[in-house]
């Protein structure tokens, strides 16, 4: 089997949900489901974090994650594209690996079985050079629209003059299938990286996620939603066989 290494990045100041990679979810910040997920998947050989945070670094390393080097101040940003820290980590780990998954600490949903169905996938696919997580859209992009200027008019965001029905004259059922990411799970050949200076390659083959597998914190609706997703028992979280990391701030 060829080498995976697992990466979560897992940076400071989130804008939209405060602190939201160590934020409690049940009792054990967001960041640990990750960890979790990547150590119980039977198929990572090391789980490392990506953090410039010493705070983060603590926390990653109670739940048995290693934090070899703090990213660059540079790297942290809220704009910093995701391959300057993993090729900045990549490449100053001493051991070399096949394969690496990105595993983000925002998808407390997505459990081990995810990556190891991931793997299998991409390994049958051998024309492609990585496996980026995707799901049907809810708004189809053939329904949206561009405002004029003046914002008085507006024009389909995409050509439809060549189709007999245009897309948004359409029902959903008949429009064409399209997918959007969502951010459950990546996993590339690490040769992408030197090789086109990506994180995915040119070739990517679609991983569908299933049900509540690609939800993503990106706000605090996010956060509440996932809150009682996990109260009602509609949605279950990879189980953490550890005490809760305890927050110096907090009984």
């Amino acid at each position: 089997m060829p080498s995976v290494i697992a990466l979560i990045g897992a940076r400071s100041g989130s804008e939209r949900v405060a602190d939201k990679n160590i934020r409690p979810l049940a009792g054990h910040p967001l960041l640990a489901y990750a960890i979790a997920t990547a150590q119980q998947s039977g198929v990572c050989e090391r789980v490392v974090v990506s953090t410039g945070s010493e705070a983060i670094a603590d926390v990653a390393r109670w739940y048995g994650a290693e934090v070899p080097l703090l990213r660059p101040a540079e790297y942290a940003t809220s704009t910093s594209p995701d391959i300057e820290w993993i090729a900045f980590t990549l490449e100053r780990l001493s051991e070399r690996y096949d394969l690496f998954a990105i595993i983000r600490a925002t998808n407390p949903f997505r459990g081990p079985d995810v990556v190891r169905r991931g793997l299998e996938q991409l390994l049958a696919t051998p024309e492609a050079d990585s496996i980026r997580a995707v799901e049907l859209v809810k708004q189809h992009p053939g329904k949206m629209w561009r405002l004029a200027g003046d914002g008085r008019t507006m024009t389909p965001l995409l050509d439809q003059s060549h189709l007999d029905v245009a897309w948004h004259a359409g029902q959903y059922q008949a429009l064409p299938r399209v997918y959007h990411q969502n951010s459950a799970l990546e996993i590339a050949w690490t040769r992408v990286v030197t090789e086109t200076g990506t994180r995915e390659g040119h070739a990517l083959a679609p991983f569908l996620t299933e049900g509540l597998e690609g939800f993503n914190v990106d706000d605090e609706a996010d956060w509440e939603r996932a809150e009682a997703l996990v109260a009602s028992g509609v949605a279950t979280l990879t189980k953490i066989d550890r005490p809760p990391y305890p927050y110096p701030d907090r009984p």
